[in-house]
């Protein structure tokens, strides 16, 4: 009996034992199951949330049904077009095309955008039809200092005779209105009429003959300026790797006051000497300036450059027949965009004034080298307004010490 009795606890130690086994196996099991099925329930939430973006954002792009009790025609179709249509895997890549290619647009590539430099550097193309009406308001500043001799020399650097230094201080300000009108797709006509003011400030001495003070000369002047006409026509597309080209044409017409007709004093202190008393606000000339600009996009850069000649007609002056002479030049620099609404570029200009001639004669040593680095900056104000800022640094003697111009165009 005793025997018997051990033997069946022992029996029965052991089948709990395994039975203990049994339920932790199965609810290990559970765990995973439930542990599957929970990530399922995930990647389907995940899913329906995908699905209804994608279908408030169709719900916001299709407009509402007239008449919701009676499907239209067009409905009817795309509706038995997708029963027709074999139902394809959620993850199942199209064999084909889907969708259609965009058309393609007739109208020319546009030179790109970049702040205008000048009139003609920078800006870009008036699209047929619109017009563009652009204030600007510009400042430029110089301060020179002139040797004037009425004299000769017997050996170098011994002049006998009157010789006159000057400090000429000039400041400018020009207030502006243009007109752009976009006749084609590629041709751009322009008319700007500025208002001048002029304030000249001359300090003189002579230094051969005794002079006690120094003489100081106030000249002033406001009035319009010289009217320009200008004609762009777009000669590329810039396509197979070519630059766009764009061909200019200023015409400057001289409604200003001429430097020919202002009246001028007599020095006291030295005698023959004669100073302004008005400052011009126009050049005194008819002259054309055709040239050609040259734009290379290179996302998110535009180099750009221009090659120009300016021919300029003779005039009656105090002396007789009065040619300024013609002038060479060349601008070059690139652009950079600084996002979707803003961008700078950074340039060179310079430009050689040949000679000038009266009545037929040479005038040794009056030819002129004008240079200066620029500046542009230009942002987008709205869809129609821009606010373009350029500034020019004087590289060379006879350049404006600095100009600072800013421009409001405005597209109807």
């Amino acid at each position: 009996m005793c025997l018997f009795f051990i033997n069946g606890s022992y029996a029965e130690t052991s089948k709990s034992e395994d039975s203990l086994a049994h339920y932790r196996q199965l609810l290990a099991e559970q765990e995973k199951k439930f542990e599957r099925q929970r990530q399922l329930l995930e990647e389907q939430g995940k899913e329906l949330e995908r699905l209804k973006k994608h279908l408030d954002a169709l719900s916001k792009q299709s407009p509402p049904p007239s008449d919701q009790s009676k499907p239209s025609a067009q409905t009817s179709a795309i509706a038995k077009q997708k029963e027709d249509t074999p139902k394809a895997l959620p993850n199942q890549i199209p064999s084909g095309p889907v969708g259609q290619a965009p058309p393609v647009s007739k109208e020319p590539a546009r030179p790109p955008e970049m702040p205008r430099l000048s009139e003609t550097v920078g800006g870009v193309l008036t699209k047929k039809g619109n017009i563009i009406i652009e204030p600007a308001l510009a400042y430029s500043y110089s301060d020179n200092n002139r040797v004037f001799l009425d004299a000769f020399t017997f050996i170098p650097a011994i002049a006998v005779g009157l010789i006159d230094i000057r400090d000429i201080t000039r400041h400018s300000l020009f207030a502006s209105l243009g007109l752009r009108y976009g006749a084609t797709s590629r041709l751009e006509l322009e008319a700007r009429v500025p208002y001048v003011y002029r304030a000249d400030i001359q300090r003189s001495r002579p230094v051969s003959i005794g002079s006690s003070i120094n003489e100081t000369f106030n000249a002033t002047g406001n009035n319009i300026g010289d009217v320009e006409l200008t004609a762009r026509y777009q000669l590329t597309d810039g396509s197979s790797g070519w630059p766009i080209l764009v061909g200019n044409m200023v015409t400057t017409i001289p409604t200003g006051t001429s430097p020919f007709d202002i009246k001028f004093v007599e020095s006291q202190e030295v005698p023959g000497a004669v100073f302004p008393t008005e400052a011009p606000t126009g050049s005194g000339f008819f002259s054309f300036q055709p040239s050609v600009t040259a734009l290379y996009p290179t996302d998110p850069a535009v180099f750009f450059s221009n090659l120009q000649y300016t021919y300029t007609l003779e005039t009656d002056g105090n002396a007789g027949k009065v040619d300024p002479g013609d002038a060479v030049g060349m601008t070059f620099g690139m652009g950079f965009n600084i996002n979707e609404r803003s961008s700078f570029n950074l340039g060179y200009s310079h430009r050689h004034f040949f000679n000038t001639r009266v009545n037929g004669d040479k005038i040794s040593g009056s030819a002129l080298d004008i240079g200066q680095v620029l500046l542009g900056y230009a942002f987008r104000y709205s869809q129609r307004t821009n606010f373009n800022l350029s500034i020019g640094i004087g590289a060379t003697d006879n350049a404006q010490d600095a100009t600072l111009t800013f421009r409001v165009p405005i597209t109807f």
